[in-house]
């Protein structure tokens, strides 16, 4: 029964509750209980034992007024139905600050402008201040939660040199993809192509086009921040309208299908002969069946490469999408 015990306490406590806490209190079940003045010596000292009856996983039990005290285990179910209780406990106290937090954050943005009404919900604002968007620009990235994505073409107001060239952007501790698109011309220039390259080593996923029509700044599908004058400096729009933040995503999106990785030498096909063959009868529609029957090899082959080639295109679902991608980016006639 003990040993029974044992088991199912690990089954169920692991991971749940600390380790330290885990060994205490099977070691608890192991002896069937104790002496509360020999749980201390037991236990490993006076802390585990008072974490043990704090979690809910031993009580001190009088047996009478003749017979000194027990450290009593509880049942293993009962231990995690009171943990679970007192985790959910925690939770909504930590939901409970998060929101207040998040409404003070929100009234100290520095996009928040308290001279407009809140019925507008503050979806546009003009920004003409240089400082105001530079700080500004600078907030988005921190309002990133999910995707935080970036579009250059290489305006700049002076010279780019060393000391002009942007940092790289947070690494987001593998929260937040970070993506960003280049004009082909910010790669052809030294300090520019530098940028890029140390950008990309904190994490950065980069892509160049051959001509990109503005800057563009999207934290999510919540803000985006766009240019009035080519740089961006000397005037900026800010939009937290969900509708047209979906649009600017999406068109964001369609551009970073088109676009080729940074570094790539050669938009040339990285699909092998099998692949590019398995790709174009997809697109024709041809059932993944009569694909293998054309192509000489096993249903589960065809399968395999389709797979491979949607991850490379980005798709994970639809064919057409990545066979129109890959004509688009030359991998396929």
């Amino acid at each position: 029964m003990v040993v029974g015990a044992e088991q199912a306490a690990k089954r169920l406590l692991k991971d749940i509750v600390p380790d330290e806490l885990l060994l205490a209190y099977t070691q608890l079940l192991a002896h069937g209980g104790c002496l509360q003045d020999d749980a201390a010596d037991l236990l490993g000292g006076v802390e585990q034992v008072e974490a043990l009856i704090d979690a809910g996983m031993a009580h001190v039990q009088s047996s009478g007024p003749a017979l000194p005290p027990r450290l009593t285990p509880v049942p293993p179910d009962l231990a995690l139905q009171g943990t679970l209780a007192d985790l959910t406990r925690r939770l909504v106290a930590d939901q409970e600050r998060l929101l207040a937090g998040q409404r003070r954050l929100a009234e100290t943005h520095p996009w928040a402008s308290p001279a407009m009404d809140e019925s507008s919900d503050r979806l546009v604002r003009i920004i003409t201040d240089r400082d105001e968007i530079g700080n500004v620009s600078r907030a988005l990235i921190t309002a990133a939660r999910h995707d935080w994505m970036t579009m250059d073409n290489g305006y700049v107001e002076r010279p780019m040199d060393e000391l002009t060239a942007v940092p790289p952007p947070p690494s987001f501790e593998g929260h937040v993809r970070c993506r960003a698109l280049y004009e082909t011309s910010c790669a052809e220039h030294p300090v520019g192509a530098k940028t890029i390259e140390i950008a990309v080593e904190a994490g950065e996923e980069a892509r160049l086009l051959p001509k990109i029509g503005m800057k563009m700044k999207l934290a999510d599908e919540a803000i985006a921040m766009l240019p009035l004058t080519p740089t961006g400096m000397s005037g900026a729009l800010l939009l937290r309208s969900s509708v047209i933040v979906a649009a600017l995503r999406e068109y964001f999106e369609l551009l970073w299908e088109r676009a080729i990785p940074f570094g790539a030498s050669s938009p040339e096909s990285p699909l092998t002969p099998l692949q590019r063959q398995i790709l174009s009868m997809l697109v024709e529609g041809l059932p993944e069946s009569s694909i293998a029957k054309r192509a000489g090899v096993s249903l589960s082959t065809v399968r395999r490469h389709s797979a491979t080639i949607r991850d490379k295109l980005g798709f994970s679902h639809h064919h057409f999408a990545a066979g129109a991608a890959a004509v688009r980016r030359g991998w396929i006639p």
